[in-house]
């Protein structure tokens, strides 16, 4: 009985050996799921890598299309006359806001104003709840960029894009013009161009000078206030190439900040402006009648009244101590209304519409720039031929006239007015004897130079000035105001001319305080403005300005003292 026992223990025992090698069987089994899942992460890792690789590719093929795309959308750098860069194509960084991938609001705006002091938190919120994505902040330095990323935040996005520098701000506004946001050219140069500064491949150069144009914007600012215009405008142009050295008109505008211009203020008053210029005219008008040979510059006219009528309307000489008898010469020089009517009846209509128009003085022209002003078009009879004399009843853009002013003192060769410097040499077309030139030149000196004449201020030693002034009522809705327009237009230097200098203040005021130094160096002062004219507004100006550009004109461009 114990023995059997002892068997049924042992028979255990084996029972125990052949349960162990069950257990063996088991780890075989966890093996092999081992081995499994081995493998199928080893193949989920090969096809998540096949997926990054082909993603990276279509990643480098997007970029290497975005940058040929970039590429294709840089527009062509515009420099000066001397090389200094006015608009620049460069890569910038820009960050922006997705609302949907930030949950504290309150958190990102700290953070954000830690680095842009000037966001606001009324515009941010308002954004933020209004817009699936806004900018915070365009044009980022490197050192900006670099801590905006850092900031690791999820809704912050950072993203390069093409754009267009202008390094002088409002320098150029009204010659360069904006781009839209698909750089595309909408004013100026920029639309003008558009085309070939997308294609060419090279600096585009203009015949600006930055140096002169700083020094006139800089005065025709400091004027705006001693006169209290509502603007101003300057153009300096070469007499002989038509090459444009400066083109002011104000107010201007940062072109930089890419914001729609609509307010009429903001015009190019050089080249959009259309305004009656008064006696400016006149110069034209003598002109006219000395290249027909109809006058000449002593031909006497007697028994001039003080005033005449036409078609029931008076038209009187501003100047009411001008002498009744004049020559063809004293009639500019003093800027007398009645001498100019009697000059034009002797030209006739025919043949003053055809020497203005020969001057290209009433209809548009064409230009570098597509905010051209057109002048309106003349209903001509006896009367419109009388005030048309003196400059009344007719407007056209101060460019036109500029352009007109330097064909008369050339020696009479047309030219075209430009911006842009080239090197071909165009064939000059001769329209005015050049003796018409030589006097016409010589009476603009006297106007300076002679204390009969009305532009005594601009009359700058050592420089020659010559030049025309001209005041007229501005007109609204079809009503001649007491609002004026004054101008000045001169030439220098008159024994050999060069450049011709066009000033413009547009609704100016007396000022009182204003203390008026004579340039002649005769060391006469005057204070106060007792005229609100040309000739103590625009020619002040000028003769500030002719001071301060003369050396440079002097030094860089040709000696002509």
């Amino acid at each position: 009985m114990t023995n059997n026992k002892k068997k049924k223990i042992y028979l255990s025992d084996y029972n125990d050996e052949f349960s162990f090698s069950k257990k063996i069987y088991k780890n075989n089994i966890s093996f092999n799921r081992i081995a499994f899942i081995f493998f199928f992460f080893l193949f989920i890792s090969l096809v998540f890598s096949v997926k990054i690789f082909y993603y990276g590719s279509i990643s480098e093929k997007k970029l290497s299309q975005t940058k040929i795309n970039q590429e294709s959308n840089i527009r062509s750098d515009i420099i000066d006359i001397n090389g200094n860069f006015l608009a620049k194509t460069v890569f910038t960084k820009n960050v922006g806001i997705n609302p949907k991938h930030e949950k504290d609001k309150k958190k990102l705006f700290l953070k954000l104003k830690l680095l842009f002091p000037d966001l606001d938190i009324e515009t941010f919120n308002d954004k933020f709840e209004k817009e699936n994505f806004f900018y915070i902040k365009k044009k980022l330095t490197p050192e900006k960029y670099n801590q905006v990323r850092l900031l690791g935040e999820k809704s912050v996005i950072t993203e390069q894009k093409i754009t267009r520098i202008y390094p002088h701000e409002n320098l150029f506004s009204h010659v360069l013009g904006q781009i839209d946001d698909d750089n595309n050219g909408i004013s100026g140069l920029e639309k003008s161009l558009d085309e070939e500064l997308k294609k060419l491949k090279k600096k585009i150069q203009l015949t600006l000078d930055t140096n002169i144009q700083f020094l006139i914007r800089n005065e025709l600012i400091k004027f705006e206030r001693i006169f209290q215009s509502k603007g101003s405008a300057a153009l300096l142009m070469n007499i002989n190439s038509g090459e444009i050295l400066s083109l002011v008109s104000l107010p201007d505008f940062n072109i930089n900040k890419r914001k729609e211009i609509i307010d009429e203020k903001f015009i190019n008053r050089i080249t959009k402006g259309v305004y009656e210029l008064g006696s400016i005219f006149k110069t034209f008008t003598i002109a006219g009648a000395l290249n027909e040979k109809i006058i000449e510059t002593n031909t006497i006219f007697e028994d001039l009244p003080k005033s005449i009528k036409c078609a029931g309307r008076k038209i009187s000489e501003y100047d009411i101590d001008i002498p009744s008898t004049l020559t063809t010469e004293q009639i500019l020089i003093r800027s007398g209304n009645i001498g100019s009517v009697r000059i034009a009846q002797k030209m006739g209509i025919e043949k003053t519409k055809s020497f203005l128009n020969s001057l290209n003085l009433l209809s548009s022209i064409d230009f570098d720039l597509d905010e051209m002003g057109k002048p309106l078009p003349l209903k001509w009879g006896k009367c419109k031929l009388a005030t048309v004399s003196f400059g009344h009843g007719i407007s056209t853009t101060p460019l036109q006239v500029a352009t007109a002013y330097a064909i008369i003192s050339n020696g009479g060769y047309k030219i075209k007015p430009t911006l842009l410097k080239k090197e071909i040499k165009i064939k000059k077309e001769q329209i005015l004897n050049k003796d018409v030139s030589n006097n016409i030149n010589s009476i603009l000196r006297k106007i300076v130079s002679t204390k009969e004449g009305t532009a005594n201020l601009a009359n700058v030693e050592g420089y020659s000035v010559g030049g025309k002034t001209g005041t007229a009522q501005k007109i609204e809705n079809g009503i001649y105001t007491k609002n004026k327009i004054n101008t000045f237009v001169s030439v220098f230097p008159t024994n050999k001319p060069k450049y011709v200098f066009l000033v413009l203040l547009d609704e100016p005021k007396t000022n009182s305080e204003y203390v008026y130094s004579y340039r002649d160096g005769s060391g006469i002062k005057y204070k106060g403005t007792p005229f609100n004219t040309a000739g103590w507004t625009t020619v002040e100006v000028a003769g500030r300005i002719i001071e301060k550009i003369g050396p440079i004109l002097a030094t860089k461009y040709g000696d002509f003292y």
